[in-house]
This record gives C-alpha cells, sequence and structure tokens, in this order.
C-alpha cells in the first residue's frame, strides 16, 4: 500500500512539476525564438527557390541544406497527437526531399525536385510561416508548377529563362 501511495505521489508530483514547466515556457523570448525559426525556414526555402529563378545550383544545395537544418530544429506546437503525427511526417518527406536537392548539382534535377518539395511545403506554410510575413502560392498554368513565394511578382523557377513571368498568384497566407 506505501508503494502504491509513493508511487501516486510521485506521479501526481511529476505532473503539477510538467504543468507548471509549460505555463512557464511560454515567455516572450521563447516566441521571439520561435518566430525567428518560422522565419528562417521560410527565408531558406525562398533562398532556394530563387537559386533556381537564377538557375545557379551550387546556391540551390547549399539553401537546400540550411532549409533541412532549419526544418530538423523546428518542433511543432499546439497541435493535437494526430495533427503532430501529420505535421511530422509531412516535414520528413520535405527533410527528404532538400536531402535529395542538397546531393544534386544539376539544375534540371533540383527543379524537378523542388516541385514536389513546394507542394509539401505549402502544405505546412501555416505553421512555417512568421506572423509578419505574407506568402502567395504561385502556379505556372502553362505546366501546373507551383511555388511558394513572398511577393506577389511572378518568378517562375522551374522556367527562368523562357517563362520568367509564367504563372499567376492562387493564394495567399
Amino acid at each position: 500500500m506505501k508503494k502504491i501511495l509513493a508511487t501516486a505521489f510521485i506521479c501526481l508530483s511529476t505532473f503539477m512539476q510538467a504543468q507548471l514547466t509549460s505555463k512557464q515556457e511560454v515567455t516572450p523570448e521563447l516566441v521571439a525564438k520561435r518566430e525567428a525559426q518560422k522565419k528562417e525556414i521560410t527565408n531558406n526555402y525562398l533562398a532556394l527557390k530563387n537559386s533556381l529563378v537564377l538557375s545557379d545550383s551550387l546556391a540551390a544545395a547549399k539553401s537546400a541544406e540550411a532549409l533541412k537544418t532549419s526544418l530538423k530544429n523546428f518542433k511543432f506546437k499546439k497541435l493535437t497527437l494526430e495533427q503532430m503525427n501529420e505535421a511530422t511526417a509531412k516535414r520528413k518527406v520535405i527533410i527528404d526531399l532538400v536531402s535529395q536537392v542538397a546531393a544534386t548539382k544539376n539544375i534540371n534535377k533540383q527543379r524537378e525536385i523542388v516541385q514536389e518539395l513546394s507542394v509539401k511545403f505549402w502544405d505546412l506554410a501555416p505553421k512555417f510561416k512568421a506572423e509578419d510575413a505574407t506568402l502567395y502560392l504561385q502556379v505556372c498554368p502553362m505546366t501546373g508548377a507551383a511555388w511558394t513565394s513572398d511577393s506577389k511578382e511572378i518568378k517562375n523557377p522551374y522556367y527562368p529563362k523562357n517563362m520568367l513571368t509564367c504563372g499567376e498568384v492562387k493564394a495567399s497566407l
């Protein structure tokens, strides 16, 4: 009986400590840190996309590596267990795609991978987007290829030589 009471007391005190800790975690400093992480993820994706606009495969690989690191460091918050599992699985897919971009210097292969990556990124963009940022989903109507941009101005990362301004804004966050 003493063991049961001792175990119950330990569990209860651990639960109470966890509750206190979680309430203490939401400080302005931590909110600012989280916003900085979101900006880093978004900026790294945009740098990757912009490298493709410039047809710079080395910069694309470098940006992909930076995006992979920032994604790995990001922790999802305020999600149900089901939402957390779904978001974590989607992030893993994005990280795998980004790793493929970083592993090749072939600009056409990078563009092919980023087409899939961009669709997956847009799915999680609401969780990655900083509060003060606006993101636009842009689509090339001739090919159906989509990408995320921080500007309404169209700069097609998949066909910059022939169709740089081919595209339209389909949604915004």
